[in-house]
């Protein structure tokens, strides 16, 4: 059987906690700077957006040096420098891709398996093999190149058709004849 004493001591025990607690739990506005400190210290850099358009781009286009030649890219695949593989930060991984060299105007297709090119002004990176087949020499390095999705991944699982697909639909339209 408890008695008063105990009780009355149990009571003020559980009163203290009570107040402890509550002096321990910091405001929102604490909690939200506390937040925001975390997450200024702790949070990796931002991340693309993918790009699901499937619209044209234009930019700078560099190649993968041997080094990475056997390393796995971000869909889990080894870099195989023979291969048609491209690294792009904004389009989706899985799309194909036309790139076509604006100076000599040699074009190839691509698909996106990697994540990159971390170098300002870069849109993507090619494998050595697609860089030779759209005129990009080891000496020239960069050149500028326009990236035309044929078909782009998008997160429920179906495929749209991108700009390069469009202009491959319409030009086997038939075309109307004037007589």
């Amino acid at each position: 059987m408890i008695t008063i004493a105990r009780s009355n001591r149990l009571a003020m025990l559980l009163a203290a906690c009570a107040v402890g607690a509550a002096a321990a739990t910091p405001t929102s506005d604490v909690r939200a700077s506390s937040a925001e400190q975390a997450a200024s210290h702790s949070a990796p850099p931002a991340k693309s957006k993918l790009d699901l358009s499937g619209h044209k781009r234009i930019g700078k286009a560099s190649f993968y040096s041997k080094k990475f030649a056997g390393r796995k890219m971000a869909d889990g695949t080894p870099m195989d420098p023979h291969d048609d593989n491209a690294a792009s930060k904004t389009l989706p991984l899985g799309t194909t891709a036309t790139v076509t060299n604006l100076e000599t105007g040699q074009s190839a297709v691509v698909t996106i398996q990697d994540r990159g090119p971390y170098v300002k002004g870069r849109i993507v990176d090619l494998s050595p093999s697609t860089a030779r087949k759209i005129g990009i020499t080891r000496e020239q390095g960069v050149a500028t190149v326009e990236v035309a999705p044929i078909a782009v991944p998008l997160p429920d699982g179906s495929v749209k058709s991108g700009a390069a697909m469009t202009q491959v639909q319409a030009d086997a339209r038939p075309r109307d004849r004037v007589e």
